[in-house]
């Protein structure tokens, strides 16, 4: 991430959390250094303090201690095993698993857009697609009560 802006909207502090704990989870699953050794490496960045700090370690730390519950919540949802999902789908897929149920004040399709908008960013070509549809499945059974809430508004 080296550009504040994407396209004509500048990256506000909590999207920028996300790309760093992507960047850190991605870090994370491929070495499975420290989080606290990946956390102080990404500091070093240029950008990261106009990141919320206090989000970005939370999904960081969050996310590293809870993968086995949180994969073990999205693998029902996919169509392959969690071990041979891509590097950024895992960890974007961790990573909003984690938002769904420990953000409650986010709502589900934010956390997806954000989910849909990093894969987009980091992933491969249709990766987005996969995520996306992951997420929708996954919502409707740990934020049941939301997700149709919203149908009931938008239907």
């Amino acid at each position: 991430m080296t550009d504040p802006k994407e396209g004509s909207k500048t990256i506000t502090a909590r999207r920028r959390a996300r790309v760093y704990a992507l960047q850190g989870l991605y870090q994370w699953l491929l070495t499975r250094e420290s989080p606290r050794l990946i956390r102080a490496h990404l500091m070093q960045h240029p950008e990261y303090r106009k990141a919320d700090e206090t989000h970005f370690m939370g999904l960081l730390e969050g996310v590293s201690q809870s993968s086995t519950d949180l994969e073990t919540l999205f693998a029902p949802c996919l169509d392959r095993k969690v071990d041979e999902l891509s590097p950024v789908e895992r960890a974007v897929l961790l990573l909003s698993t984690y938002e769904l149920l420990h953000h409650l004040e986010i709502p589900y399709r934010v956390v997806i857009n954000e989910a849909v908008e990093l894969t987009k960013s980091f992933g491969g070509t249709d990766g987005y697609k996969f995520v996306n549809g992951v997420l929708d499945k996954l919502a409707l059974s740990v934020r049941a009560v939301e997700v149709q809430a919203s149908s009931s508004r938008d239907g």
